[in-house]
């Protein structure tokens, strides 16, 4: 009998481990923040957004941006749309967009992202002014 102890030790410390839930970020552990939320009205506006994970503050690199829609919400025009266009980054944790701003006034950045190794999505929605 003594000499199934240790088997039955060791099966007990790897059962425990395994059962210990690891430790991961959730979606409200990052921001995507627009850097200017002031624009001038106009086609080719560059909208430039960091991915800054908040428990460190460092920007975020290598997400997967998706699901961007840029509308005229804020002013009750939700049908009042624009294209989003993704252009290259400049800097890690920078992600730009293209977009034609054809009315003033306030509109709606809503975008989602998928942060590597987190289960979760990151989502937000930006308002901006677009000024005549």
């Amino acid at each position: 009998m003594l000499r199934y102890i240790p088997t039955f030790l060791a099966t007990l410390v790897v059962a425990t481990q395994l059962s210990v839930p690891i430790a991961q970020a959730a979606a409200s552990d990052y921001n995507l923040v627009l850097v200017e939320t002031t624009y001038p009205f106009g086609d080719g506006a560059v909208l430039e957004l960091r991915l800054i994970d908040t428990r460190t503050n460092a920007p975020v690199e290598g997400a997967v941006i998706f699901a961007t829609r840029l509308d005229m919400e804020p002013d009750g025009m939700e049908t009042m749309t624009s294209t989003v266009l993704a252009l290259p980054g400049e800097e890690p944790g920078l992600y730009r967009f293209s977009a034609d701003l054809t009315m003033d006034g306030n509109w709606r950045f809503s975008v989602a992202a998928k942060v590597q190794g987190e289960p979760e999505t990151v989502q937000a929605q930006i308002v901006l002014e677009v000024l005549p």
